[in-house]
């Protein structure tokens, strides 16, 4: 498996710190972001999950914790939006440039807004997908939130 991808090379130009941790991706999972907690031996809460999302028509990024529900209401009101829904797999891919299972918020081909669960804020680290099925960066939440360019709104139920 490769170590460099879009996402560890935007971390990098951005000057932030971050460990890089792989393991095995299952993508028969019920929950791909809860079997990489598990696999990592990571508490769900620090494992964040990267859903591409549609508010009002327009892309945007949620990143929530693996073992929580992003709330459309609540992701629409982050983005000043009446409506939100969940984007179309192969529209993500093509949006961001990533598999799905491998989808992080940073290095994406088309720049969308993002927002990350104000919880997240909680943990020292956290872990999101580094590009790659079966990659997790982590990295301190402040720093996910700058090289993202992420607001912090409460998005989960």
């Amino acid at each position: 498996m490769s170590k460099t991808t879009r996402a560890t090379q935007s971390l990098e130009k951005l000057g932030v710190k971050f460990t890089l941790h792989s393991y095995p991706y299952d993508p028969d999972a019920a929950s791909i972001g809860l079997q990489a907690a598990e696999a990592l031996g990571v508490a769900p809460a620090r494992v964040l999950k990267t859903l591409m999302a549609e508010a009002d028509g327009r892309p945007v990024c949620a990143v929530v914790p693996s073992d929580c529900e992003v709330s459309m209401k609540k992701l629409a009101a982050a983005f000043g939006a009446k409506t939100a829904k969940m984007m179309r797999p192969a529209d993500a891919e093509r949006l961001t440039g990533y598999h799905v299972g491998g989808i992080s918020p940073f290095g994406q081909k088309k720049r969308v807004p993002v927002a990350i669960e104000a919880a997240a804020l909680g943990h020292a680290t956290v872990f999101l997908n580094g590009g790659q099925r079966g990659l997790q960066v982590e990295l301190a939440p402040q720093d996910a939130v700058k090289a993202a360019n992420a607001i912090t709104p409460v998005l989960v139920a």
